[in-house]
């Protein structure tokens, strides 16, 4: 099957930000693979779960069957008959239309009738009171591949909490959207000092694990006692993007509602830290950076030297609806991907920021990023990015763009060496 997926040779058509991002020509494999998803799997076959006779979920509207995509899992599940009693609800709610880094309240699913527990609120982490009449939880929501999406920071305090409690864990994996090959893999790695529920642990920012991989590799290093299972993918390989799976993209939550935003975030999700917008409330989230002092095409001609593979950067005006500068009309410079494959975002994103802090010294400033994880917002740059030795190059009033040290800021160590051993695919 690896090698039949891998004989797809796509070739990019056309890209128009306002239409269908994607026209994709498949060379015509010798047989059609199919991409299924964990959750397909045990739905399939409920005896995956090994005879649980209390199950908790977590999950949100976003998980959904590859087999039928707008079947919402948790519903196939309760179908199929898994006995499961209890759902959680990561970031945005079990709806997944909670604004961003808004605290999510308890509710009742009116999907299943089962009680639902947030775990982004009152609480990040679920108590041994809810996980005590369980012997079994399963985690199925889908991720976007970057290392400050909260969905993966739920499964990290899901695993530790589910060790004490003694109750074993089944991860239902689904591809990363970005890919898989390390060779794409971004840093900064994360320092442990600026540690958050948006990086908890020493990885990436651009990770290439599927989150099962995270589970295992997290088992490995930070959980060694917890029971956990992983029902892998099948069809998937690491080289497959999104796009390629020919599975619809659903939206993960209310600003990520296309692949080509989910590519770009883990490099444009820096401004969330300045006074720009990244575009939420547009149709393009962080596939446009804007300000109402920004001059664009004075950052056109300064990226005009430098390479940015796989992207063409346009001056544009845009109109948030959600978050600074929202309502306002402005300036922005666009993103459109052109080769999602040669994409390099968090490299991107530190180019376009160095650019516009060096061009806009008197109207740029960094920005607090209040959210129920961190009420008063303080150091977001620095949890966004993982390390601390960035923010004072960019303040460097000699800053240039063109010299920065990128490729040492974005270089992942030993990633490749120590996540050897928990590849699934």
């Amino acid at each position: 099957m690896r090698g039949i997926i891998e004989q797809i040779d796509i070739v990019w058509l056309a890209w128009n930000v306002e239409s269908t991002p994607y026209f994709i020509q498949y060379e015509e494999p010798a047989r059609i693979v199919t991409i299924v998803f964990g959750v397909d799997r045990l739905v399939a076959d409920p005896s995956l779960a090994g005879g649980a006779r209390r199950i908790g979920l977590v999950t949100n509207d976003a998980a959904r069957l590859a087999s039928h995509g707008e079947d919402r899992a948790r519903a196939a599940l309760v179908r199929a008959e898994l006995p499961i009693v209890r759902l959680f609800g990561p970031e945005h709610g079990l709806a997944g239309g909670a604004a961003d880094g808004a605290s999510v309240g308890d509710s009742v699913d009116p999907l299943t009738g089962l009680e639902v527990v947030s775990l982004y609120g009152e609480r990040l982490r679920p108590s041994h009171a809810v996980l005590s009449d369980l012997d079994l939880v399963l985690f199925d929501i889908p991720d976007v591949g970057a290392r400050f999406y909260t969905y993966i920071w739920t499964l990290h305090a899901m695993m530790d909490a589910c060790e004490a409690s003694g109750v074993a864990l089944c991860v239902l994996d689904r591809p990363n959207p970005l890919g898989g090959l390390m060779a794409d893999a971004e840093g900064p790695v994360l320092e442990m000092q600026f540690a958050s529920f948006i990086g908890g642990e020493p990885i990436p920012v651009r990770h290439s694990l599927t989150i099962g991989e995270l589970a295992k590799l997290w088992q490995r290093e930070r959980f060694p006692t917890l029971q956990l299972q992983v029902i892998s993918c099948s069809g998937w390989t690491r080289g497959i993007l999104w796009p390629s799976t020919g599975l619809d993209f659903i939206p993960t939550s209310p600003a990520m509602p296309s692949f080509e935003s989910a590519l770009l975030y883990p490099g444009t999700c820096l401004f969330e830290a300045t006074n720009l917008s990244v575009g939420r409330g547009t149709a393009i989230p962080f596939q446009c950076v804007g300000a109402p002092w920004l001059d664009a095409k004075m950052i056109l001609e300064v990226f005009a030297p430098l390479r940015t593979p796989g992207v063409q950067l346009d001056a544009d005006r845009c109109f948030p609806t959600v978050g600074i500068h929202a309502h306002l009309e402005m300036p922005c410079v666009r993103i459109d991907v052109i080769d999602p494959r040669l994409v390099r975002p968090v490299s991107l994103g530190l180019r376009l920021l160095a650019a516009i802090v060096a061009t806009h010294r008197t109207t740029f400033t960094w920005a607090t990023y209040p959210t129920a994880a961190n009420p008063g917002g303080e150091g977001h740059f620095e949890r966004l990015i993982g390390t601390g030795a960035i923010r004072g190059a960019l303040d460097n009033p000699d800053l240039a763009p063109k010299p920065l040290p990128i490729s040492a800021w974005t270089a992942t160590d030993d990633w490749t060496e120590r996540t050897r051993d928990i590849l699934l695919y």
